[in-house]
Parts: structure tokens; sequence; C-alpha cells
């Protein structure tokens, strides 16, 4: 009877610390690059209204906690750059072309928010699940269409590998992530721990999801996904609302308006005093 205890016993603390090996307590803490203007948590992201707060400067952030839960925001701005265009020709065979940008000055931004679970591969590698339902992406491509388009977005990350080290230059604690093909992505260094996250459980469950699990499809698909035009990129982008106006245009109403206001106001006061 005791033996079997004892192997009970150290069956159940193995698989403890193969649990605790698939996190790294080197990565707890909320991180993010070199501008330091992009972080998660609720200054980024509100699920309760659905609102994307738009940051001073582009960059992005990942948080990671010590039971294996991570965070992730990004905010992308570019413009309507030329691209290369593979092209088939019976003389030449296959030759690469440059397309010049249609419309230079249509800046384009992607704010993007996921969370859910993250995980060490025996290999070293680092696999971030998302909670498929929670994820948020706005778009905003002025040339294409008149207002943001605010969709549903979940992707998996997979990162080939990571280093967490005291930068040389200032001491300041740096993450270097390298992606999936071994790309490294631009330096995060360490903002807060522990980390500044919304809590980690599903946020905005719908009907047939898990609430507080990490899911993921793998493949990007599912029953109710959408993809917009020119986005054939199998990520799951499911619209929630295409009426969102981009901030330029709200603002300029609000200063007009209180232009209007402000002129009335001086009428009255000139007629009565």
């Amino acid at each position: 009877m005791l033996l079997p205890l004892r192997s009970l016993l150290f069956g159940g603390a193995t698989l403890a610390s193969l649990v605790t090996a698939q996190v790294d307590t080197q990565l707890t803490g909320t991180w993010s690059t070199k501008s330091r203007k992009v972080f998660t948590g609720a200054g980024f992201y509100d699920p309760v209204n659905e609102k994307m707060f738009e940051p001073p400067m582009t960059g992005f952030s990942y948080s990671f906690t010590d039971n294996g839960f991570y965070e992730v925001a990004y905010y992308r701005a570019g413009s309507n750059r030329e691209c290369l265009i593979l092209t088939n020709s019976e003389s030449f065979g296959e030759e690469l072309t440059r397309s010049p940008a249609q419309q230079p000055d249509c800046p384009k931004g992607t704010i993007q928010w996921q969370h859910g679970k993250y995980h060490k591969a025996t290999n070293g590698s680092l696999i971030l699940d998302p909670i498929a339902v929670d994820g948020r992406q706005l778009l905003s491509d002025p040339c294409k269409y008149n207002n943001a388009i605010y969709t549903r977005y979940h992707q998996q990350e997979i990162f080939k590998q990571y280093e967490v080290f005291a930068n040389p230059y200032d001491k300041a604690t740096r993450l270097n992530l390298y992606g999936w093909d071994g790309a490294p992505l631009n330096p995060m260094y360490l903002a807060f721990k522990p980390p500044q996250m919304l809590p980690t459980q599903t946020l905005n469950p719908t009907s047939g999801s898990v609430t507080g699990s990490a899911q993921s499809s793998g493949t990007g698909k599912s029953k109710r996904d959408l993809h917009l035009a020119g986005d054939d990129d199998g990520l799951v982008r499911e619209a929630l609302n295409r009426n969102v106006p981009r901030k330029d245009s709200t603002t300029a109403d609000r200063l007009w308006w209180l232009g209007v206001g402000m002129t009335a106001l001086g009428g009255v006061g000139y007629f009565c005093f």
C-alpha cells in the first residue's frame, strides 16, 4: 500500500514540474517597444464599451503572467507604398515588377488586441493561443472606407525563440522575440512588473464559447468568419461595427459646432450689454 502511494506522489510531483516548465517567469511583466507609448491593459482596450484607444505613437506591447496567460496590443501605421508583383510572361518567364503607390497620401492604421494562454515548447519556442471570441481589430483606411472598420480578430502566434537580458547600453531589461521564421521583432523593454493587463478570462463570450479558456482554430477559420476585400490571409475578422467614425472627422465636427456656439453667445452678449 505504501509503494503505490509513493508512486502516486512522485507522479504528481513530476506532472507539476512539467506544468511549471511550460512557462518562463523571466517573461513575467509588461513589455513595450522603444516608443514606450503602447501598453496592454485598460488604457488600450475597453471590453465593456467596445472601445479601442489610439496611442500617440506606433508600437506594440506584450504582457505575460507567472501562470501562463498573455496579452498583446499592436498599433501599426503606414503609407500606401509601392509593392512588388510577380508576373508571368512567355518571353521571360516569372519576373518581379514594381507597382507604384496608387494613393501615397492615404495612410493606413491598424489597432489590434488579443489575450489568451501561452506556453514554452520543448524546442524553446513560445506558442501564444488567443481566446478567439475576445480579440479585436480597428482598421482605418480612409481612401478605401468612409469609416474605420471594427472587427473580431484572432491569430495564433509562434515565436521560434526569445531572449531576456540586460541591455548593455542602459541596463534596461530587454526582450527579443523572433518570429516563426526566425526574423527578429523590434526589441521590447520591461515597463511594468507585475504586468498591466485586463482580466485573463473570456471577456466577451458568445454562444458556444468556453469561458476562461484560450481557443484557437489554428487555421484562423470559423463558422462566423468574414473576410474583407483584399484581406485573404486566413485570419478571422468578424465585423462588429462598420460605422466607427474616424477620429479626425469627429474632432472637426465638434470644433465646428463649438465655433457656432461661441459666435451665437457673442451675438447675444453684444445686444444685451
